[in-house]
């Protein structure tokens, strides 16, 4: 079976070697932007006059016929044309003749692969942008149900202070936000047209790319036919952001797990959402969230792939490139299913407030309110700080908490002290005395919630 390049060729390849060049295996998930291509191509190439409207119409409804065919599965893919291109064109001209061939004018396989994979991450892009949306929406709600849940604070994983479970979970909010906008920023770059550069110089042939860009929904060509077919950058950039969501998702995992721990006991997953030890009765083992941890090392490797095989390549087009699309693929199909799955588990687990509470009262969270307090008695905080510290100090020693100090303790520090320290300290006053925007207080959530909510109703996507 001779391929589309085989009239040069006096031997066919060895079937090693058409088995080791094949990228049908993985190439066929582009079939649909394959076609979608074509259908512009075709458009284009009519208006410009190469294609008769006859000729045109023809080829237009056989590749939808073809496409429905795939779809239903009555066309099966031929594993001995080598790629997802050959293959489409192959049904076209079995079907319609010598009018097919005319398709192939002014493109060559090499700008036609970097228009699909263009084409399949424009919509991937929308699709895990919806899935990011879907769940900030998810952390606003549970938010709006925790807003006076009091939590320990932590820095280098020691209680720091006390804050609420909504504040905690409005950082991973304003995380997904960002990364919603980072994968706008990469479209702007995607959604660039390739077709037309050829294999690498450009046609001669009277074509008009910005018809083509215009039929397909892309911003504008790429001017350079050179880079239009040797760049890979945007899929090196979505994998970078992909690579950023999966160690946001990563993060808030790790602390799902330790929170769902006996020595946390803050939060209790849902059993639909745990599994158990084939030994060990008791467990009930977080694997959902570990998964996705474990996964966020998955989509770097997609990332460093992708990097490691660009590094070193001469332009133009060479076929090391075909090792493209596996790394993408596996990555947006891992941050994709990570990115439906946590909201499921996030909306049916246990949030134990009185747990998180208790937490608050040990580890001394309350300190620097105690050298707030007296810097607003004039202290210089540097001077409130030692105070306080020596405060925490003395607790330690008599294994108390600065609750429990007496007012001729707090006033062998400094006379300033009142009884009104006390309730100073108490971890709601101490939560919501920070009503700075962005801050902790239940008003300062709550203002942001409401910003968040307009972004959710701003950006959602049908």
């Amino acid at each position: 079976m001779q391929q589309l390049w085989g009239s040069r060729f006096s031997k066919s390849p060895e079937k090693i070697v058409s088995d080791f060049n094949s990228s049908l295996s993985f190439d066929s998930k582009l079939y649909q932007y394959d076609i979608e291509g074509s259908i512009a191509h075709a458009k284009m190439l009519s208006f410009q006059g190469i294609l008769s409207c006859e000729e045109t119409e023809q080829i237009i409804n056989t590749l939808n016929e073809i496409l429905a065919e795939i779809n239903e599965g009555k066309l099966e893919f031929n594993v001995e044309y080598e790629d997802i291109h050959t293959n489409v064109e192959k049904f076209l001209v079995e079907k319609i003749g010598e009018v097919g061939k005319k398709l192939h004018t002014a493109r060559s396989r090499n700008d036609q692969v970097a228009l699909d994979i263009r084409l399949y991450l424009k919509a991937e892009i929308k699709n895990i942008q919806k899935l990011l949306v879907k769940t900030v929406s998810t952390l606003v709600n549970m938010q709006k149900e925790n807003t006076t849940t009091i939590m320990p604070g932590y820095t280098h994983l020691q209680r720091a202070q006390a804050i609420t479970f909504a504040h905690h979970l409005g950082a991973y909010v304003e995380m997904f936000k960002r990364d919603f906008e980072r994968l706008n920023d990469t479209f702007k770059r995607v959604n660039i047209l390739p077709l037309g550069s050829c294999a690498l110089a450009g046609t001669p042939h009277n074509i008009d790319r910005e018809k083509t860009a215009e039929i397909l929904g892309f911003d504008g060509v790429c001017l350079n036919s050179i880079d239009g077919v040797s760049d890979r950058d945007f899929i090196i950039e979505a994998l970078s952001s992909l690579s950023i969501i999966m160690t946001h998702l990563s993060r808030f995992c790790e602390e799902i797990i330790l929170w769902a721990s006996f020595e946390f006991k803050f939060i209790e997953l849902d059993d639909s959402y745990a599994t158990g030890s084939s030994i060990m009765p008791q467990k009930k083992n977080p694997d959902v969230a570990e998964l996705i941890r474990g996964k966020t090392g998955r989509v770097y490797g997609d990332l460093f792939t992708l990097l490691t095989v660009m590094k070193s390549l001469p332009l133009a087009y060479n076929k090391d490139m075909q090792e493209d699309k596996e790394p993408l693929f596996d990555a947006v199909d891992t941050v994709k299913v990570c990115l439906e799955i946590l909201p499921c588990m996030l909306e049916t687990m246990k949030v134990n407030k009185e747990n998180m509470l208790n937490a608050v009262h040990k580890g001394f969270l309350n300190a620097t309110d105690v050298a707030d307090y007296l810097v607003d008695k004039g202290v210089p905080f540097r001077k409130a700080h030692e105070i306080s510290g020596n405060l925490v100090k003395y607790c330690e020693s008599q294994n108390i908490t600065l609750q429990d100090v007496t007012l001729e303790k707090y006033k062998e520090q400094f006379d300033g002290f009142e009884n009104d320290i006390y309730e100073k300290i108490k971890p709601e006053n101490s939560v919501e005395a920070k009503k700075s925007l962005g801050a902790c207080s239940k008003q300062a959530v709550e203002t942001v919630i409401t910003i968040n909510e307009k972004w959710i109703k701003d950006n959602e996507i049908n």
